[in-house]
């Protein structure tokens, strides 16, 4: 009979290619992890592994267990987490997906409440800017920004992040003040790398008017609070999430450009791994998001707000 907690090492592994790393991970001695890998390749007659003195390397009936395997641990977690909530009350390990500048400027500042509310609940946050496998790296609840991948992801609406061009008065003294979206070609800008190598396009909305830049990028960078950083230090123009500025605005470390433009916000979803029915401890968190998530709340506000 196969052990469960076999088949849990052997997700581990297979995910980090190191029985040393699955250790770790784990909180498993390495001799441990071999006797587990060991135990499962006897009770199935299969090797799993390649191992060599550089790499651990799945064979065929490996991937072919690694496949079925990150379902039926998630089918198990979700199972157990969901009959442990059948009390009523939200209990156990809740694990959570956010983007880094949200999870420092949001959730730390909603946590708090939440773990007061449901003491018998602990959450595992994990703040990263790429995408993650909510099956494969068992995430029960993530938290993204933008376009939607197309996929079984289930999704539900937190708000919007309202944005603005903004530039450090430095930069301005060195470069001038644009004031046509137009301007804007002639200036360093910082922005997300695209997947493809392309140059990105800013859009400008002002009634029924729309301007489109091209926009150079002097700096390109994968996380947006060092953008933020960035824009603040006089390295360039940028376009930012409004509420991170606003102290910014404020105390004029930053200038607010374009005020007569407008940049479409970006929407703020909740995704779940499937549509099955939600643990007590996730619908928590869900119901609790969407509770704290008002209209105007700070990270939905706009400039207006330092009035």
């Amino acid at each position: 009979m196969i052990d469960l907690n076999d088949l849990r090492v052997f997700e581990k592994v297979a995910a980090t290619s190191s029985f040393s790393a699955a250790g770790r991970v784990l909180g498993l001695p390495k001799s441990t992890v071999s006797r587990n890998i060991a135990r499962l390749e006897q009770v199935l007659g299969a090797r799993l592994f390649q191992r060599t003195t550089r790499a651990v390397i799945l064979t065929a009936a490996g991937e072919a267990l690694q496949t079925r395997c990150v379902e039926l641990m998630s089918r198990i977690d979700e199972t157990v987490a969901y009959v442990g909530g059948l009390s009523g009350e939200p209990r156990g390990l809740l694990r959570v997906s956010a983007g880094i500048g949200f999870g420092i400027n949001v959730l730390s500042r909603h946590l708090p409440e939440f773990l007061a509310r449901f003491p018998h609940v602990d959450v595992t946050l994990d703040l990263t800017s790429r995408d993650l496998d909510l099956v494969a790296e068992r995430v029960d609840v993530a938290i993204r920004m933008g376009p939607l991948p197309d996929s079984a992801l289930v999704a539900t609406r937190l708000g919007s992040v309202r944005r603005c061009l903004a530039a450090s008065p430095d930069y301005l003294s060195r470069h001038g003040t644009p004031l046509t979206p137009a301007d804007l070609s002639e200036h360093e800008c910082i922005e997300m790398p695209r997947g493809d190598g392309r140059t990105r396009t800013w859009h400008f909305y002002r009634g029924g008017e729309m301007a489109t830049v091209d926009v150079r990028n002097r700096v390109s960078v994968n996380d947006a609070l060092t953008i933020h950083q960035l824009v603040r230090n006089g390295a360039g123009l940028g376009v930012l999430s409004t509420y991170l500025c606003l102290d910014d605005f404020a105390e004029g470390r930053l200038v607010p450009l374009l005020t007569d433009w407008d940049i479409a916000p970006v929407e703020v979803n909740l995704l779940f791994p499937s549509k099955r029915e939600l643990s007590q401890t996730v619908r928590s968190f869900v119901d609790f998001m969407r509770e704290v998530s008002v209209p105007n709340e700070h990270w939905q506000g706009g400039i207006a707000e330092t009035d």
